[in-house]
């Protein structure tokens, strides 16, 4: 039962690309593919649009295929898309000034919270708890019999 289960998950992204969605000549739907692989769902965001069963993300598969079938090359209907979408269509965006909080927002937010913790448990620490009046009073009495 569980093997069963598993095969249903892992088959879940292999049914995103439907069969009416795919070119009929060869070439032209293994080029879909390689990009579809290579631009994000921007529904789902951690997966791609060859993986996502999102609305959105059918759409998006359907109008590459139509820029290829156009004859666009690889990379103008990749910059049709990042046109229209931006560069957070794309699974791995240029590193550019306006991209760095794609690439870096994370490490940053991460290295917060590790000093934000950080600091948290410095302060949780307690100090010393102030002598008694018993504990100043012996201490003061070991202090002058280890002078004298």
């Amino acid at each position: 039962m569980r093997a069963l289960l598993l095969l249903l998950l892992l088959a879940g992204p292999a049914l995103a690309v439907q069969p009416d969605e795919r070119l009929a000549d060869p070439v032209l739907e293994g080029r879909a593919r390689a990009l579809s692989r290579e631009l994000r769902c921007v529904v789902c965001q951690n997966e791609s649009i060859d993986d996502s069963n999102a609305t959105l993300a059918r759409d998006i598969r359907l109008l590459l295929r139509e820029r290829i079938s156009a004859g666009d090359s690889d990379a103008q209907a990749t910059a049709f898309l990042v046109a229209r979408y931006g560069d957070f269509v794309l699974l791995r965006p240029p590193v550019r000034g306006d991209t760095w909080l794609l690439w870096f927002g994370p490490l940053v937010v991460l290295t917060l919270g590790v000093v934000g913790t950080a600091v948290a448990l410095r302060r949780r620490r307690p100090g010393p708890a102030p002598l008694t009046a018993a504990e100043q009073a012996q201490l003061e009495r070991l202090m002058r019999e280890d002078g004298a």
